[in-house]
């Protein structure tokens, strides 16, 4: 196969693909409501965005900064968190140092030590 069949090939099923996915269908509903609006929108791509379900302009820009302010709190609990669980390991530790070790019984009633 030629490149350009290879090309054209690729391109048939990348079409196939947008119109079995109703890709194509909705462009082409967006597009006439677009087409048919009397007072044409100042911007074409918000107004595709609309009719697709996205966030418009404004509410992207809101969500942009929300996710941010979301960001750094999360940045800032995780950094109170890694210190809380430094200050647990180190209280356990210290705990671990001023407790002596218990002596173990086993499951005979024995505590472990070899009888003479």
């Amino acid at each position: 196969m030629r490149y350009g069949e290879e090309k054209e090939a690729k391109k048939e099923a990348f079409r196939k693909y947008l119109e079995s996915s109703g890709v194509m269908d909705s462009l082409t509903k967006v597009l006439v409501a677009l087409y048919e609006q009397n007072d044409k929108p100042s911007s074409a791509v918000e107004f595709i965005q609309q009719k697709l379900g996205g966030p418009s302009l404004s509410e992207y820009e809101k969500l942009q900064a929300e996710m941010s302010d979301l960001r750094i709190k999360y940045n800032e609990l995780l950094a109170t968190h890694q210190e809380t669980c430094k200050k647990l390991d180190d209280i356990t530790k210290s705990c671990q140092k001023d407790t002596p070790a218990k002596e173990t019984i086993n499951l005979d009633g024995s505590n472990g030590v070899p009888s003479e």
